[in-house]
């Protein structure tokens, strides 16, 4: 079940979230995900947000579905960002051989642990054959709340990594970094790109 208080932070803060992530080019890995996925394909953003990297996507020819689960975020990515955004949770994810590939850009990471798996499971269901999965998440261990009160699930690269190769999708690359968030705390991430 999505944490409505996660999605209550992202509502009041919104403004603030869509300053802070807003960017006049894509990022790299973003740049590297869409230079995977066959030209012109359909691509997934899973929790959007305010709509950059959807803009970006949409912008290189890609047909883009975005999903958020903060209204005020879908909201903002169609009045900055010119994108549709479906207004769905994870749990909404019931696509099948659907896209070339899914983006799901530290998003997942608001999932408690006992549902990542069948989320997972989920998406590789909506990718088609060799469809291109990039996961961004933050590392740690356990279960917690930062101090604005969002839900966090922290995993270490090798949990990622043994949970994704158990749902089927073959690891491709693997990046980190390390930067401030909206909680104004810096976080050390990994993104793992991927494919079925």
């Amino acid at each position: 079940m999505t944490d409505k208080r996660t999605i209550s932070v992202y509502d009041s803060k919104s403004s603030e979230y869509a300053n802070l992530t807003k960017v006049n080019k894509p990022s790299k890995h973003l740049s590297v995900f869409m230079s995977n996925v066959i030209a012109n394909g359909i691509v997934l953003d899973l929790g959007c947000g305010p709509g950059v990297a959807s803009y970006f996507m949409k912008k290189k020819g890609f047909k883009v579905t975005a999903t958020d689960a903060s209204m005020e975020m879908v909201k903002i990515a169609k009045a900055e960002n010119g994108i549709d955004v479906l207004h769905h949770s994870f749990e909404d994810i019931n696509w099948i051989n659907t896209f070339d590939g899914i983006w799901a850009h530290f998003s997942l990471l608001h999932a408690k642990r006992e549902v990542f798996p069948s989320h997972l499971a989920a998406l590789k269901n909506a990718l088609k054959n060799n469809g291109v999965f990039t996961i961004g998440m933050k590392l740690g261990q356990g279960e917690q709340r930062d101090n604005i009160g969002r839900f966090y699930a922290y995993y270490s690269e090798e949990q990622l990594i043994k949970y994704l190769e158990a749902a089927g999708y073959q690891i491709d690359e693997i990046n980190y970094g390390e930067d401030i968030g909206l909680d104004g705390k810096s976080a050390k991430w990994i993104i793992i790109r991927s494919h079925v």
